[in-house]
């Protein structure tokens, strides 16, 4: 049963407080690479095969959570995966070899792919039992997470060392979870009123459209995580190169796009409350096929931030309607195809615009961000009377 207004209220916030976790937890461990990989003594290569650790992790975890979700409920392996997320961001840097790293990262990002999948799918069920579009918050709440947690890291980067900070994030995330655990592993999911059950049961057998729908929303999921890998690894650096931007100056670039994203993500609930679900992915998907168009080209390095924010807004909604529509469809399984695709897509990014970069030029290699966004766009406009369960 859904549950009273109060108890989806207090789930709304366990499940907040989780998506910030992640975010925070995960943060905290990519602004202290540098210095693990100067303890470690890895080369630019080596590492590389290590970082490969989190993503082989990750994508693996997702692929089977959905039926851990399905057998022991998507609450359960929440708390479950936070507790082993927490603990294992203390791991790395412990390790003094690039070998080491890798195996400790497995483990880090196991924990990471696995929550990923388990709260996407207890939030599915929220909004269904909520009747809003309320999964935007919940994604904005990881972005605000994830900035808080970079920024502390480079506030404590002098003060202390690798291990002492993630060790202390580990104590946090532990304690964190041990007061908002309790919220999930008390109250069952609750029960959507679609065909699809996510938290829990035997899942509905798809049959092939459904399955194609799931796999086209997940492809828009692909689209938006390429371009925020794409920005995350090769922003700074094209502010830098051709645009002669100082490294102070060039830092600014993500900043704007990720502080961009995440209002885009604070006001998502309202805009698809006004426009709906498709009419959302479109107007997004073009939005930032223009910001970044701009920010790719741009002569000037204001004009290029504004196109990274505009790209930001953009962007900042496709990924939680992509996850909330598959999950609408397919459950906790369509949740884990949306997040190993979009997952995918944040891989995929980076290398991709480094290849292409080395064939023409890095401004040319970021346009390939607003193809990407124009295929969401065109996939927007395709799914639009799509037969997706309404969220309620």
């Amino acid at each position: 049963m859904p549950g009273t207004s109060s108890d989806l209220t207090r789930l709304r916030i366990a499940l907040t407080v989780f998506f910030a976790l992640d975010g925070f937890l995960f943060a905290g461990w990519v602004v202290r690479i540098p210095a693990v990989k100067e303890q470690t003594g890895a080369s630019a290569g080596t590492l590389g095969l290590a970082l490969l650790g989190v993503s082989a992790g990750a994508v693996v975890t997702m692929v089977l959570t959905g039926g851990l979700c399905r057998r022991y409920g998507s609450h359960q392996v929440t708390v479950v995966c936070a507790a082993l997320l927490s603990l294992s961001v203390a791991l790395p840097p412990l390790t003094h070899s690039a070998l080491a790293l890798g195996s400790v990262l497995l483990l880090f990002g196991a924990a990471y792919g696995g929550i990923n999948v388990a709260f996407n799918s207890a939030a599915v069920d929220l909004v269904t039992a909520l009747r809003r579009p309320i999964m935007p918050s919940f994604h904005a709440a990881f972005s605000l997470g994830g900035m808080v947690g970079a920024g502390l890291g480079g506030l404590v980067a002098g003060a202390l060392s690798p291990a002492r900070h993630l060790l202390g994030l580990a104590v946090l995330g532990l304690v964190v979870t041990a007061f908002a655990g309790p919220t999930l592993l008390r109250q069952e999911p609750p029960a959507p009123s679609g065909p699809a059950r996510t938290g829990s049961g035997a899942p509905r057998r798809l049959d092939p459209r459904t399955r194609g729908l799931v796999i086209i929303f997940g492809l828009i999921a692909l689209c938006t995580a390429y371009g925020e890998g794409a920005m995350a690894d090769w922003g700074a650096l094209h502010l830098e190169q051709d645009l002669d931007a100082s490294p102070g100056a060039a830092a600014l670039g993500y900043s704007c796009f990720a502080l961009a994203m995440t209002i885009g993500r604070l006001t998502g609930t309202t805009l698809l409350e006004r426009l709906g679900h498709g009419r959302t992915v479109v107007a997004g998907g073009a939005t930032a096929v223009a910001g970044m168009v701009l920010g790719s080209l741009a002569p000037s390095l204001w004009a290029a931030l504004l196109g990274f924010a505009v790209t930001g807004l953009g962007l900042a909604n496709l990924f939680p309607v992509a996850v909330e529509r598959a999950g609408a469809l397919a459950g906790s399984s369509g949740v884990a195809i949306a997040s190993t695709l979009g997952y995918g897509g944040m891989l995929l990014g980076p290398p991709a615009i480094g290849f292409m970069a080395e064939w023409s030029s890095l401004s040319v290699a970021l346009l390939s961000v607003a193809a990407l966004a124009a295929i969401a766009t065109l996939i927007g406009v395709a799914t639009r009377r799509a037969a997706v369960p309404p969220a309620g």
